[in-house]
């Protein structure tokens, strides 16, 4: 944990360099330069607190209410406008600054300094000082808006935000000398008034979104071939890092496991599976039947929304359940790792419902439009899923399992305890022979045949990674971007047809990125993007679920009907009405192609997804 926060030091340290923090500076060095020694000190720290609360605290909190992504950008627009018009006017500032600098005696001896204006000012300045969030800042965010911000997660977001305030400081002090320099040449107010200014111009500009516009061209600009060589390091300096194993390996600790997966790797490690005459006519021949054990007291549904699939809708209890054997299963239906899982897990319904299994499929939400009940029946109907489902809009059922992923699932004996668990997808066999094991236990003796439904299989020679299409997310999983994602509406000039290597996207025209989806902002827009893949598959939606329709080219060229995906017409063209996944390709193996993907105003992008 220590080295992980030491990686974590460092790299805040390096990203304080990058191109993303430039916009911030302008505004940094002037409210430094302004005020007493101790200034620097008030700003510097005021915005590591709101920097470190904006990517833990905030995180849930926009997560959990739909907080707008903009709404702190706003509080620093009006922070940073007002201090610079305070600065402009010198009686008033000096008005303003004398009941602050009372406060001083419960702080920093500042007399009056500008401490507590600077902590006002740094405050403002950590809500909007964004720096590119590499595999580091990204793990820590991801952890904290899924609900499971630990005192782990607490540190290394502590130190990375402590490793760019260090760098910070320096530019601070810094840009004080030289505004000392300054003072004993101009007379007067000045130097304060210009930096007042300055602090002006810049709420100006982040309020029109012209920061994140400023950083793209300084990222443009030094792209090249995807960052090489030296304009790689100066862009990113903390990459090599960031994505080494060392690191790596250990970001997987910020996200608890489950407890019932943490004591099913334990119970497995010491006691072997030993199957009795009676328990041996229900296993199913070639599979190995997994070992159970008591994992402790299965959760209740907790906090769930809407049921579907129960009489009248009526809520279901793992206490009222008690006696049958219950598979819970965590599942979202944008997800292609749960949607192949699915006809396995209705399969198993279907054979041993009638013996005393009983499927609960908790919807938990990844997008915003899964919280939506109607879709949530839609994709039930779509699935032909005829077991029980129970909306997850807040995660309560989640975290009550300390689930992780999708799909996953818990397999609850008669007695009410969690005997076996399941994450992703594959080793369906000794999933059904564990469920035919512990009906047998609950005194189901003579069990039909194994089942003949199977699920879908992913490709075997699999290259790209699910690529989510938004600010926050798109550089999560290490894909190649010709330009960085950012909040706002902006300008793209990607366009590249052909010859993308896997996991290298671009983006064309104009869009305008929220924190879950990008949207064409006026005339038509594409992705482009390398693959390696049998099939490709996208989360879209259409505002208002108005009937609008996009294009598939592969290569460059139309997509042939022999390769296009369930949703493409011949000519390549689709139509995207509900908010779901849509296929787009489907070829004989996997290949590698460069796909572009073109789209209208009105149809937004989620989420790239491949098997």
């Amino acid at each position: 944990m220590l080295l992980l926060m030491l990686f974590a030091l460092i790299a805040g340290a390096g990203t304080a360099v990058t191109p993303c923090v430039l916009p911030v500076l302008p505004a940094l060095l002037s409210a430094s330069a302004a005020g007493g020694r101790r200034r620097p000190a008030g700003i510097v720290l005021g915005l590591g607190i709101t920097f470190a609360i904006s990517i833990v605290a905030l995180a849930q909190i926009t997560r959990g209410v739909g907080l707008a992504s903009g709404a702190t950008r706003t509080l620093a627009v009006v922070v940073l406008i007002a201090f610079g018009l305070i600065m402009l006017v010198p009686p008033l500032a000096e008005r303003i600054q004398a009941p602050l600098s009372r406060l001083a005696r419960f702080g920093p001896k500042t007399r009056g300094s500008g401490f507590w204006s600077g902590l006002g000012v740094g405050g403002a300045l950590g809500f909007v000082c964004a720096p590119c969030a590499g595999p580091i800042l990204a793990a820590v965010i991801s952890v904290s808006a899924s609900g499971n911000t630990s005192a782990k997660v607490v540190a290394v977001a502590i130190s990375y935000t402590v490793g760019l305030a260090l760098v910070l400081t320096v530019y601070s002090i810094g840009g004080r000398k030289l505004m000392e320099a300054a003072r004993r040449r101009f007379r007067g107010n000045v130097v304060e008034q210009t930096l007042g200014a300055v602090l002006i111009i810049t709420g100006l500009v982040i309020a029109t979104n012209l920061d994140v516009k400023f950083e793209r061209v300084l990222a443009n600009g030094t792209s090249g071939a995807n960052h090489s060589g030296l304009l790689a390091f100066l862009v990113d300096p903390t990459n090599g890092l960031e994505n080494s194993h060392a690191v790596q390996s250990r970001l997987n600790s910020l996200r608890p496991a489950s407890r019932f997966a943490l004591r099913q790797a334990k119970a497995a490690a010491t006691k072997p599976v030993v199957l009795t005459a009676g328990e041996q006519s229900v296993a199913i021949p070639g599979v190995k039947t997994p070992a159970l054990h008591d994992l402790g007291q299965a959760p209740n549904f907790t906090d769930t929304q809407d049921w579907f699939n129960t009489p009248g809708g009526r809520s279901l209890s793992i206490t009222a359940l008690r006696g049958k054997v219950v598979l819970v299963d965590f599942w979202t239906f944008t997800c292609i790792n749960c949607i192949r899982t699915l006809p396995f897990i209705e399969g198993l319904y279907k054979t041993y419902h009638p013996d005393g299994l009983e499927i609960v499929g908790i919807e938990t939400p990844e997008f915003t439009f899964e919280q939506v009940a109607g879709n949530v029946q839609q994709a039930i109907k779509a699935d032909g899923l005829t077991y029980p489902v129970v909306q997850d809009n807040r995660y309560g059922t989640w975290d009550a399992y300390q689930n992780q992923y999708w799909p996953a699932d818990y397999l609850i004996g008669a007695q009410g305890n969690v005997e076996h668990t399941q994450f992703g997808e594959g080793d369906y066999g000794s999933e059904e022979a564990a469920v035919r094991q512990l009906l047998y236990d609950a005194g189901a003796h003579h069990l039909p045949p194994p089942i003949t439904a199977h699920a879908l299989t992913p490709s075997s020679n699999l290259g790209s990674y699910e690529t989510y299409l938004n600010p926050k997310q798109y550089n999560q999983y290490g894909q190649m971007w010709a330009s960085p994602l950012t909040a706002g509406t902006n300008a793209y000039r990607g366009g590249q047809p052909t010859g993308l290597n896997p996991n290298q996207w671009e983006l064309n025209g104009t869009w305008t990125g929220t924190s879950e989806s990008i949207t064409p902002a006026s005339g038509e827009a594409s992705i482009i993007g390398g693959f390696q893949a049998q099939h490709v598959y996208l989360v879209m939606t259409s505002a208002g679920n108005t009937p609008r329709s996009g294009r598939v080219l592969l290569d460059g060229k139309p997509i042939p009907v022999a390769e296009d995906g369930a949703d493409v017409k011949p000519g390549g063209t689709f139509t995207v009405t509900g908010e779901r996944l849509y296929s787009l390709v489907s070829l004989p193996s996997d290949e590698e192609h460069t796909i572009t993907v073109q789209l209208p105003p009105g149809i937004s992008a989620y989420d790239f997804t491949f098997g």
